[in-house]
C-alpha cells in the first residue's frame, strides 16, 4: 500500500501523466504505476515531440490584443481540440479562418473548387484558399493584424499547402501584416530527392526550386521562401515559427490526423511522392477506394501473370468524386505488403514503379495522357522524355544530382533542428 507523501507524490504525477496524454504533448505511453516516477515523467516529455500549436506559452503572448486570422483545416489540433476552438475558449479574437486545398473540415475532394462559407460550430467567416482565390484578399486581412497558420505538410512540393503558404506569406507582406507559422513534423524529412523545379513549369503544384521531397518542416520552409526572396517582388513578410520540441529529421512522426482525406494513412504519405506521378499517366492509384496512394492499376494491362490484384474505383465524395475508371476492375499491384520500416529503411523518390506500369499497360494505350500535368509534377520535361525513352533508374536519379547538391546548400541556411 502507497501511503502519505509517496502516494501524492505518485498520484500528482500519474494525473500529470495523463493530463500529457490527452493534451497532445506528447505520444501516448502507457506507464504501470510501479514505473511512475518524476524522472520517468521528465524523460517522456524530453523523448516525444511536442508540435507548435501545443507550445502555446510562446504564442499566446504574441496574440494578446490582437485580431487574429487562423489559416487551418482539420489536422490543426491542439491534444484533442481544434486549434480554433482553443484559441476561442482562450479569448483570443479570432476574426476569420482561411482554409486550403480540401477545405476547412478536411471533407472537399482533390481539387475541388471550394466556396467561402461560414463555420456552423463557431459562426466564423471562412475564407477559401482553394476555389476562385488562392490568395487572401487585402478585404479579407482588413479586419485582423496577424496570420497564424497552422497546416500539416507531408513534405512533397507538390502537396498544395507549401503554395498556400506562400500566398499567405504574399498578402501579408503587401498588406503589413504579421505571420506566425505552428510548426509540425514533416514526415517525409528524413531524405530529400527528386527533380528540382525548373521555374517554367512553375504552378500551384509546384511554385519553387526545390526537389520532390525537400527535407524540411513548413516552418523552415516557410523561412526559405522568406529568405531567398520568392514571394513577388522579392517582397519578404514580418515572419515568426513557433519550433517543434524534441524533434529531429530522421525521428519518426506518427501523424494523429491524416493530413488530407485521400492520405488516410502513414504508408500512404511515405508511398505519395512517387506514386503521385501517375496522376499524369491513365493508371489509378486507388482513388475511389479505401486505400487511395498504396495501389495502382488499370483495366488494361498485359502482365496479368505477376500482377493478379484487383481493384474497383468507385464515387466517392469528399475523397474522390469522380476517380479515374470510375466502377471498372483495375488490375495492377498491392503495396499495402511495404512495411513503413522498409521504406524508411530505403527512402527514395520510387523511379521503378511508374515505369513498371508503362511496360504493363496494353501500347495501344495512351499511357502518359496527361503530359503537360505529368511535367508540372515533375518540375520540368525531361522526366518524362527520359521515362518514354525507357532510360534505366540510375541514369535519372544521376541526372537529378547537381541540382539536388545546390538545393541542399541553400536548405541549410533554414534549418531549425539537429
Amino acid at each position: 500500500m502507497i501511503r502519505g507523501k509517496e502516494f501524492v507524490l505518485k498520484l500528482f504525477l500519474l494525473s500529470l501523466l495523463i493530463t500529457a496524454c490527452s493534451s497532445g504533448v506528447i505520444e501516448t505511453t502507457i506507464l504501470q504505476p510501479q514505473e511512475i516516477t518524476r524522472e520517468k515523467v521528465i524523460d517522456l516529455y524530453k523523448e516525444n515531440t511536442k508540435v507548435g500549436a501545443v507550445r502555446l506559452d510562446l504564442y499566446l503572448p504574441l496574440l494578446k490584443d490582437k485580431k487574429v486570422g487562423v489559416v487551418s483545416n482539420q489536422a490543426s489540433i491542439v491534444g484533442s481540440s481544434h486549434l480554433v476552438d482553443t484559441l476561442l475558449s482562450l479569448g483570443v479574437d479570432v476574426k476569420i479562418v482561411f482554409s486550403p486545398e480540401h477545405g476547412f473540415r478536411g471533407n472537399h475532394s482533390a481539387g475541388a473548387n471550394i466556396k467561402h462559407e461560414v463555420d456552423e460550430k463557431t459562426g466564423l467567416s471562412i475564407f477559401s484558399l482553394h476555389g476562385k482565390t488562392k490568395k487572401p484578399s487585402k478585404e479579407s486581412l482588413d479586419s485582423i493584424d496577424l496570420v497564424l497558420f497552422d497546416l500539416q505538410d507531408v513534405g512533397v512540393r507538390f502537396y498544395t499547402y507549401i503554395s498556400t503558404l506562400h500566398y499567405v506569406m504574399e498578402a501579408a507582406a503587401e498588406n503589413n501584416k504579421k505571420v506566425i507559422v505552428l510548426d509540425r513534423p514533416n514526415p517525409n524529412a528524413h531524405y530529400i530527392d527528386g527533380p528540382v523545379l525548373d521555374p517554367d513549369f512553375k504552378s500551384f503544384i509546384g511554385m519553387h526550386p526545390v526537389p520532390v521531397v525537400y527535407g524540411m518542416t513548413i516552418g523552415e520552409y516557410a523561412q526559405m521562401i522568406n529568405g531567398e526572396f520568392w514571394m513577388k517582388d522579392s517582397a519578404q513578410v514580418d515572419l515568426s515559427v513557433i519550433p517543434l520540441q524534441s524533434w529531429t529529421y530522421d525521428k519518426e512522426y506518427i501523424l494523429p490526423i491524416a493530413p488530407s482525406p485521400n492520405l488516410p494513412n502513414q504508408l500512404s504519405i511515405y508511398l505519395y511522392p512517387s506514386l503521385c506521378f501517375f496522376e499524369g499517366t491513365e493508371v489509378s492509384i486507388g482513388r475511389g477506394t479505401d486505400f487511395p496512394f498504396q495501389v495502382w492499376g488499370h483495366p488494361n494491362i498485359n502482365c496479368k501473370e505477376q500482377l493478379s490484384f484487383t481493384f474497383k474505383p468507385i464515387s466517392m465524395p469528399g475523397k474522390s468524386k469522380y476517380p479515374k475508371h470510375e466502377n471498372k476492375d483495375c488490375i495492377g499491384d498491392d503495396l499495402r505488403g511495404y512495411s513503413t520500416d522498409s521504406l524508411r529503411a530505403n527512402p527514395k523518390l520510387e523511379v521503378y514503379q511508374i515505369q513498371e506500369a508503362f511496360n504493363c499497360v496494353n501500347p495501344n494505350n495512351e499511357f502518359f495522357n496527361r503530359s503537360e500535368f505529368f511535367n508540372l509534377l515533375a518540375g520540368n520535361k525531361t522526366f518524362l522524355t527520359q521515362l518514354k525513352a525507357k532510360k534505366p533508374e540510375d541514369e535519372i536519379r544521376k541526372s537529378w544530382k547537381k541540382d539536388l547538391d545546390s538545393f541542399k546548400l541553400i536548405r541549410l541556411k533554414y534549418l531549425l533542428y539537429k
